[in-house]
Parts: structure tokens; C-alpha cells; sequence
């Protein structure tokens, strides 16, 4: 239309007041469209947070803790004896003895009769800790109720009655999407409370622990803040402030707080016990990696966690063996290894739960009875037998040097396995290579099927070629830890293999 409005323009056939008609009426209807284009249920920035502000801030709090510390070295030392510079700092004060070091963060109130979660790093080796409230100036001394250094979580108690109190809220729900607005509140810096808004800028972050669950928010949340809550809108707990990523040391914009699925779960059981009991299978797991699909029967694309051992323990009894992929638990598919351990660890202890593994091209329906993992893991994966057999074969094939165990093997890679093919040498130029294959790791599987012999890995790769596989697992143990390798097996024109990665 525009243009069928200018065209006319410069004939001169369209008289000027019809021109500046037919461009408002241009305008307005490309207005009109734009506005229903806008999503019906599109919020608009609040004009304000002071209402929310007013309504949660009674319940935050500022924490300040003690320390006892060891005295450092007094002046001697400081300059060298005889040095005309010694009276000035002969009367120096003596700093052996111990003093008292502070420290500052933050925390909320959760409950009317003063129970208090904060981080772990905040409290952790205080002797003393104190809490002040936003609208008074009185200190109440606060008892540990319990930690949790997996997560960076603490629970605090002090002595009092009637006192404003947050709830947590749903940080997987509607309320906590990428985009929403949060608000962080605490004692930054040490100068006191205020608040700091902004939104969630990324979800389901992991930093370093087993079971992260951050949300990533460019809420400014800098030294002293941690501990502090992370609101939404609704004025409910989604998040715990834990830490910020800067080269600084100051807030530039990204911030995670603890999601309050995982808090709130650790909360429960601080307050019930003093301590987490977690779920534990009992199993060691690694990530299905792409290369690995095409070796896997039954298995359509790198989903699951795929279970490289299975000590005396719950998994056993339930039947699982390593080589099974465990698709899902309690009814919920399993993407990674790393939703796999926070569900198992959000899992009550001694709950029986169904999981479904894959298996030889199978899936199976398996009931397993969770065991605590604080008290059972460190009892589980016992070191082997240090007897071996004595020398056998070796032989060169996909890029490996492979030598069945031998005494002499043992000795000089330190191997904690009977059998096994133990790697003695890689072409730096093969797929072995790039997958981060070293001398002394042990081959105790290959296509999930034990092998001892160098024969035995021969007949798995045929087998697999036969299958028409272009790529075979191998279960491969690493100071005891294991983890499946998937090997490429394709052959060039001569018949010979062909290491290089594709």
C-alpha cells in the first residue's frame, strides 16, 4: 500500500489532503495490528517494589558471626635483628595471642517460632552467631540446627515467638520462569539491608556441587548478601543467594541462588533430624554420549544414564547390572546423570521406587528399595583383589596396545582389577586418542560382555561388525572408577582398520 501511495504521489494523480489520508489510515492500521499481535497476558515492568518490599522485609535478617582465630607472629621478624629500623617496631603490640574475627551475611525467617536458613558458608567455624532483624535494633544469639555443605545450606535457630515469616514458593513453577521478575534482599557489603531487582536470567544452572539447581538472576547480589532470599512477585522464597561469577569480586550482573525445590527439601530434613538423609541406588553412572547410540541396542538417542558398576547395595538387589541405561525413575524420565542423582537424592530414604533400564535391546521394569547415601556409599565399591594372573597375549587393534593382566602389569600401573585388557600404548593419531584413553586404563567389557583375553576383545568386534555397528563400547576402568568409550569400527578399502575419528 505504501508504495502504491507514493507511486501516485509523483504522477501528481492523488491530490495532497487525499495523500496525508491514505498514510494516517496506513499508520493506525499498522498500529491496530501491532497491538493484537501483543500477547494477551504480556506483563509490563512494576511500577514500583515498594509494596513488596514493605511486605517481606520484616522477615529478612542480617547475620553477623564470630570466630576465634590464631594469633599471627608479632614484630619479630619484621626487620632483621640489629637493623637501626628495630626500635621503631620494638613496641609494636604482640599479635600471638588468639583473636576474635567477624564476618557478615544474610538469611530469612521461615517460621513464627524463629527457625532461620542461611548458606553454610556464612556460619561455617563461628562460634558466635547473631541476628539482627530489619526493624530492630535488638540482637538475638542464633543455634545451628543443621548444615549442608552439598548445597550450601543452613538452618538456624533462635529463641522467640510471633515472628514475621516467609513461605517458599514453587521455584520449578509458572512464578519462576526465564524473563520473570525477582527480588533479592540482604546485607551487601555489610552497609546494611536493602533490596536489588532484576530477572531470571537462566535456570537449572550447576556451578560445582552434585546437586545444583542455581537460578541465574542479574538481581545485584554482591559480598554479604549471601544467605538472603530470592523472591518472586508473590513475595514467596525461590531461591537461596549463594554466589556471583566476576572477575571483581563485585555484582556485574550474574548472580545464582539456590532454586527452593532443593532448599526447601534440605530444610525439611535439617529440621527433622539435625542432618539430610538422602536418597542413594548404589550405582556408579556415566552420561549417554552421542557416539555411544549407534552402539547400543534398543536405543534411539543419547538419553538416560548409563550405569558403569553396581557394588553390594540397593541396585544389586533390584537386579541392575552395569551396561543398563536407566531411562526412568519413579515414573519420570531420566535425561542425564545429573537429573538422575538429584532425584535419587530428593528421594526419601527406604522408599521403593520403579525404574525402567535398557537392557540387550530391552527395556525393563525394575522396583528398587533406596538406601542413604551418607551412610552407605563410602561402605560400597570395595578395592579388588590384588591377585592376577600371569602373562598372556598382546596385540594391537583400534589404535591400542592391549595386554591381558599381567603381575608384571599390575605392579608398574597399580591395577585394582583381575581381568581385563590393560592398555599399554595408543596411536596419539587414533579415535582412542581423542577420547581420552591413557596407558593403564583397564578393558573389562567390550559390546557388554566381559573380555580377559585378547581373543575374546577380537570376537566382540566381529560380532559388532556383523551387527552391522559402526562403533563398539567398551567399559573402561580407571584407577577403579569405570566409564563406557565408544570406539568407531569402520575399515578402509584394504580391510584394515581405520582409527581416525570421523
Amino acid at each position: 500500500m505504501t508504495s502504491q501511495v507514493l507511486a501516485h504521489s509523483k504522477n501528481g494523480d492523488t491530490p495532497p489532503h487525499r495523500l496525508r489520508a491514505a498514510f494516517t489510515a496506513l499508520v493506525l492500521g499498522a498500529a491496530i495490528a501491532l497491538t493484537q499481535a501483543l500477547p494477551v497476558n504480556a506483563q509490563s515492568r512494576p511500577t514500583t517494589f515498594a509494596d513488596l518490599a514493605e511486605q517481606v522485609s520484616p522477615a529478612v535478617v542480617n547475620i553477623t558471626t564470630s570466630t576465634m582465630v590464631a594469633g599471627r607472629s608479632g614484630p619479630q621478624g619484621v626487620v632483621p635483628e640489629g637493623s637501626p629500623f628495630e626500635d621503631f617496631f620494638r613496641n609494636l603490640p604482640d599479635e600471638d595471642s588468639p583473636r576474635r574475627s567477624s564476618a557478615l551475611g544474610s538469611g530469612f525467617v521461615i517460621s513464627a517460632d524463629g527457625y532461620i536458613v542461611t548458606n553454610n558458608h556464612v556460619i561455617e567455624g563461628a562460634d558466635e552467631i547473631m541476628i539482627e532483624f530489619f526493624d530492630n535494633d535488638e540482637q538475638l544469639v542464633a543455634e545451628v540446627v543443621g548444615t549442608d555443605p552439598n548445597t550450601d545450606i543452613a538452618l538456624l535457630k533462635v529463641e522467640a515467638e510471633d515472628l514475621p515469616y516467609v513461605a517458599f514458593g514453587d521455584s520449578d513453577g509458572t512464578g519462576a520462569r526465564v524473563g520473570d521478575w525477582v527480588m533479592a534482599m540482604g546485607n551487601p557489603l555489610g552497609q546494611g539491608f536493602s533490596i536489588s531487582a532484576g530477572i531470571i536470567s537462566a535456570r537449572n544452572r550447576a556451578l560445582s556441587g552434585t546437586y545444583d539447581d542455581y537460578i541465574q538472576t542479574d538481581a545485584a547480589i554482591n559480598r554479604g548478601n549471601s544467605g538472603g532470599p530470592l523472591f518472586n512477585m508473590d513475595g514467596e522464597v525461590i531461591g537461596v543467594n549463594t554466589a556471583i561469577l566476576s572477575p571483581t569480586g563485585g555484582s556485574i550482573g550474574i548472580g545464582f541462588a539456590m532454586s527452593s525445590a532443593v532448599v526447601s527439601n534440605v530444610v525439611d530434613q535439617l529440621q527433622e533430624y539435625g542432618e539430610t538423609r538422602r536418597g542413594w541406588l548404589g550405582v556408579r553412572i556415566q552420561d549417554v554420549t552421542p557416539d555411544m547410540v549407534d552402539a547400543i541396542d534398543g536405543l534411539d538417542s543419547a538419553v538416560g544414564a548409563m550405569i558403569t558398576d553396581v557394588p553390594p547395595g540397593p541396585a544389586e538387589d533390584a537386579g541392575m547390572q552395569a551396561g543398563d541405561i536407566i531411562l526412568t525413575f519413579d515414573g519420570t524420565d531420566v535425561e542425564d546423570t545429573r537429573e538422575l542423582v538429584r532425584m535419587v537424592g530428593n528421594a526419601p530414604v527406604g522408599k521403593e521406587v520403579p525404574v525402567t533400564v535398557l537392557r540387550e535391546g530391552e527395556n525393563m521394569d525394575l522396583t528398587v528399595t533406596l538406601g542413604r547415601r551418607e551412610t552407605d556409599e563410602a561402605e560400597a565399591f570395595p578395592a579388588s583383589s590384588d591377585a592376577v594372573p600371569e602373562e598372556q597375549g598382546e596385540a594391537e587393534v583400534l589404535g591400542l596396545t592391549l595386554s591381558e593382566v599381567t603381575t608384571a602389569l599390575t605392579e608398574q600401573f597399580d591395577l585394582t582389577v583381575e581381568e581385563g585388557l590393560v592398555i599399554t600404548g595408543i596411536d596419539p593419531m587414533s579415535e582412542a586418542a581423542s577420547k581420552g584413553l591413557l596407558d593403564g586404563d583397564v578393558i573389562t567389557e567390550a559390546g557388554q560382555q566381559p573380555v580377559a583375553t585378547v581373543a575374546e576383545f577380537q570376537e566382540r568386534i566381529e560380532e559388532a561388525r556383523d551387527a552391522g555397528r559402526r562403533s563398539l563400547l567398551l567399559l573402561v576402568r580407571r584407577g577403579g572408577d569405570p566409564r563406557f568409550v565408544a570406539l568407531g569400527l569402520v575399515e578402509d578399502d584394504a580391510g584394515e582398520e581405520d582409527d581416525s575419528a570421523e
